[in-house]
């Protein structure tokens, strides 16, 4: 397994504008391989806060974005207007891009006609042998990751998208991709900010166990790439970090 590569930035706003950054260079990049890459996207401020960026930018840079095929790691089984699904806010952050609609495959809604594991079994038939290119990651104060929580039956299911079921963050339904999903795809980018993260940040970095911290078990083929802002590095080590404050 490839060591992660660590590098913390001076503000939580500073880690969005490096992930916004280094996605749309990647993506161009992949494209000019030449390859449609293939991106999980992640739920939250930081990453939202990218997508708007990126949003806001994209259009004056080279990456061709009606190729680019866009997943998601997890969701909530809400409405598919409810503004707490992960794709609403992404797909709003990104409205001003000419993205293929046709390669935008968010997870299944509730009120789509489908139960919660029938969602999950279409999505793993949707997403059937895609090679990820990038899978993006958040990380929350327990160090879960998409919607594996820890000591949660979600941590330790069988197959390549789950339902999850009494989830301990609301609201109680989702669905989410595996590790064997996530530890397929070439990268693995984290973006994670605040202090309330610095403990399992240091957990996750330093080889806790997968069941008791999700994020330790989440890993890229060729690449894992942590994005902290200087609160979430607070406690790890220095051999730990990459680069430092930036």
């Amino acid at each position: 397994m490839v060591a992660a590569e660590v590098l913390v930035h001076s503000s939580a706003d500073a880690v969005a504008e490096a992930l916004a950054a280094r996605l749309m260079s990647r993506l161009l990049e992949i494209q000019r391989e030449p390859r449609i890459p293939e991106i999980a996207l992640t739920g939250g401020r930081i990453a939202t806060q990218a997508y708007q960026r990126m949003g806001q930018e994209g259009r004056s840079s080279a990456v061709d974005w009606s190729r680019i095929g866009l997943w998601w790691g997890d969701e909530r089984f809400v409405p598919a207007d409810d503004d707490d699904r992960n794709a609403r806010q992404a797909l709003s952050a990104l409205s001003t891009l000419p993205l293929d609609l046709t390669r935008v495959h968010p997870m299944p809604a509730s009120g789509d006609g489908l139960d919660l594991d029938g969602a999950a079994e279409a999505y793993e038939a949707e997403l059937g042998h895609t090679a990820l290119d990038i899978c993006l990651l958040g990380m929350g104060p327990d160090g879960h990751v998409a919607s594996l929580f820890p000591e949660h039956p979600s941590s330790y299911a069988d197959g390549r998208v789950i339902p999850v079921r009494a989830s301990p963050k609301p609201p109680p339904e989702r669905t989410s991709l595996t590790l064997e999903v996530i530890n397929s795809a070439a990268e693995v980018w984290f973006c994670v900010t605040g202090a309330d993260k610095a403990a399992a940040a240091r957990l996750a970095l330093s080889g806790a166990g997968p069941l008791q911290v999700p994020a330790a078990g989440a890993h890229g083929r060729e690449r894992t790439l942590w994005l902290l802002d200087r609160d979430a590095a607070a406690d790890l080590p220095p051999n730990l970090v990459s680069r430092g404050v930036l």
